[in-house]
């Protein structure tokens, strides 16, 4: 059986034609380009959907010198990326963002300095209109790399790198606080802390938290052996935990980095026979709903608002690149979210 020949794509010409205007006004319409009436705009645009038009994307890049698409950057190997569920959130409020403003998302992963330098030659490369880039690490050359390309880059948490910004994060530290002021108003004097990897300012600055109520008076105890350093994941909970108990047998409370972390701290706690929050209380960090929900007992912690993160930083960028005036321009630096204590049963 013949098969048909294919319909052909209808032109700009074609479009110029039904609307009864130039190319050039079709081309400046398409584009988003001033100079143009509303009624002609009108004309062309009912002419675009008569005709099925779809504008070429690459000769549309040509001319306008955008990509319609934003490299969004993590620093953080595929084995993390892909199971912590931190950064599905993200990713979520990201590409909603830029469904909604017709751009395509790029998803770039690294996992040292090579990686990194690979990131950097493909986005000086003019392939994209800007990066968004988070979990960096103190260390890591890519804040330097984005900015040495010239694109416009947004950064998820507040960068290491006082030049890397602008940024959007949430109060680390406040939030840190209302935990440990929490625990002690349950009348917990001994509580310990599991921070999450200190080349990360998010950790840093729970860490800050957690020593600013701790260090405050009011009868708590704030030696240093009720500190573990830990890691994001459920593993380096559980660890830190072990490490804990082993120096302080005595404590009666702990807040994780993390509601990761915290899931491994209640393995280790239950594997101890201890009980939660009798014995010992716990909160976490991020109130990530398919794991704080889900622990024996349902965990007490912070909420950030992770999807709202993601769609600031895309719309921040996006709306930069169309020279739109935000109402928060007056903090150019960075906009940081407030937290909320969620209460559950672990304390």
């Amino acid at each position: 059986m013949p098969v048909p020949p294919a319909t052909p794509r209808p032109t700009l010409e074609a479009v110029a034609a039904r609307a009864g205007v130039s190319r050039a006004t079709v081309s400046r319409v398409v584009n988003g380009g001033a100079g143009v009436t509303e009624q002609l705009a009108a004309r062309v645009r009912r002419a675009v959907d008569e005709l099925g038009y779809v504008p070429n994307r690459a000769a549309r890049a040509l001319v306008t010198r955008r990509h319609d698409a934003v490299a969004v950057v993590i620093a953080e190997p595929e084995t993390r990326v892909f199971t912590d569920p931190f950064f599905a959130l993200q990713l979520r409020g990201i590409s909603e963002e830029l469904t909604a403003r017709d751009a395509q998302l790029v998803l770039m992963l690294t996992r040292g300095d090579e990686d990194s330098e690979r990131v950097g030659r493909y986005l000086a490369g003019g392939h994209v209109d800007g990066a968004l880039v988070f979990s960096v690490h103190l260390d890591d050359p890519l804040p330097g790399l984005v900015r040495r390309t010239g694109l416009p880059a947004v950064f998820g948490g507040r960068p290491g790198d006082p030049a890397a910004t602008p940024y959007v994060d949430c109060d680390n530290r406040g939030g840190a606080r209302a935990a440990v002021r929490h625990l002690a108003s349950l009348g917990r004097r001994r509580i310990a802390h599991i921070s999450g990897p200190l080349d990360q300012t998010s950790a840093v600055d729970r860490l800050d938290g957690w020593r600013d109520i701790t260090g405050a008076g009011a009868g708590l105890d704030n030696a240093p052996d009720l500190l573990a350093s830990g890691d994001f994941p459920p593993e380096g909970g559980a660890q830190a935990m072990s490490t804990l108990l082993e120096r302080r047998p005595d404590l009666d409370a702990v807040f994780a980095a993390s509601d990761l972390t915290a899931s491994g701290a209640l393995w280790t706690l239950r594997g101890a026979g201890l009980r939660v929050p009798e014995d010992v209380a716990v909160v976490g960090f991020d109130d990530l709903r398919t794991v704080a929900q889900h622990t024996d007992p349902p965990l007490t912690t912070v909420r950030q608002d992770i999807e709202e993160m993601g769609r600031l930083m895309a719309r921040s960028l996006l709306d930069a690149g169309e020279g739109v005036d935000r109402p928060d321009s007056a903090a150019p630096d960075g906009i940081v979210l407030p937290t909320t204590l969620v209460r559950r049963a672990s304390a």
